[in-house]
């Protein structure tokens, strides 16, 4: 697979313009994010954000394939990775339907992902349907590797689940990996087994979440723990707005906290948040290269607290010049 790496310096000379570069960028100090979208190469969405143990920020993708067909035709799963939040790496595609034994044999449908990492092992789960009947035959499935960004192998999906999407797990300061997966107003949750392929006991709906639609994500800041998801707004052309809740456990309950993003001009949103180098950083999607709903892009922006730990609310930066993707 190749391995492609992004500067955003050359191709602001290029005439795709960015925001200006942070000056003076430091080894150890991530500098400011270089202007939305960060990836104008191809279309990109659902961001899951993960710093691993080399230091590396990574990113893990859904890709929307052009000409758009709705959320259908999605496939071909990516990974970047920046050390200084202003050059990116496409480290190329890692996964596609076609490599699922157990997935529908029309493809596509390969929608939000998320990866973990536990006693070496990197740990790829991604929401696929088993049949045509689509909607009702979601499975959960996981893929592994030794490395962050390439050579992962499907090992099967996780029993016993519910036709639902958007996986996302959370390991714990103590190495407990949590699962947590929803859609259609309900998310469920509960521990993994060490195999980080099956749950540990039963699942359980998360109390307190207001107006949940789906995209979970967990982080964990000051011994507090934030589940962040979309919600169903649809109003005024406006549709999901990121909302979060906090507790003092990962499975809740939860006490619900507010809006900490506004809708983008894209129909949907799905967000991850991390800490990188000191800063906490919003990641989200969307249609700003393609002014089309299913022609989505990653983007990120800074995310900041509140002295009581609440999130202020993300200002999403606007690109300034933004050209169409060329094909796919």
């Amino acid at each position: 697979m190749k391995t492609k790496t992004i500067n955003f310096t050359a191709l602001l000379l290029a005439a795709v313009s960015c925001f200006p570069v942070a000056a003076n960028s430091q080894e150890n100090k991530a500098a400011e994010p270089v202007g939305n979208p960060f990836i104008r190469t191809m279309y990109t969405a659902d961001p899951s954000a993960h710093v691993w143990a080399d230091g590396r920020l990574y990113v893990y993708a859904s890709h929307d394939i052009a000409p758009p067909r709705g959320c259908d035709l999605m496939d071909q799963y990516h990974v970047f990775s920046t050390d200084d939040m202003i050059h990116w790496k496409d480290h190329g595609e890692i996964l596609r339907s076609s490599q699922v034994p157990w997935g529908r044999r029309e493809g596509g449908f390969m929608w939000a992902p998320d990866c973990a990492y536990k006693n070496g092992t990197y740990y790829f789960y991604f929401p696929h349907p088993s049949g045509t009947e689509w909607n009702a035959t979601w499975k959960i499935g996981v893929a592994t590797s030794k490395q962050p960004a390439s050579g992962f192998t499907v090992q099967g999906y996780i029993n016993g689940l519910e036709s639902m999407i958007d996986p996302c797990v959370f390991v714990d300061d103590d190495g407990q990996a949590y699962f947590y997966y929803g859609g259609g107003g309900t998310c469920k949750a509960g521990k993994l087994k060490d195999n980080m392929m099956e749950i540990d006991g039963e699942l359980k709906k998360m109390e307190g979440l207001e107006d949940f639609h789906e995209a979970t994500w967990v982080h964990k800041k000051n011994g507090l723990y934030y589940l962040s998801y979309s919600d169903n707004h649809d109003k005024d052309g406006k549709h999901n707005r990121m909302n979060y809740a906090v507790s003092k456990s990962p499975l809740g309950p939860w006490t619900y906290k507010g809006i900490y993003m506004e809708p983008t001009d894209s129909y949907t949103n799905h967000g991850s948040i991390v800490q990188f180098k000191g800063k906490w950083y919003s990641f989200y999607h969307n249609s700003a290269l393609s002014n089309h709903d299913w022609l989505r892009s990653v983007c990120v922006d800074k995310l900041e607290y509140n002295a009581d730990g609440t999130i202020k609310m993300v200002q999403p930066s606007p690109g300034i010049n933004l050209q169409p993707v060329a094909g796919n």
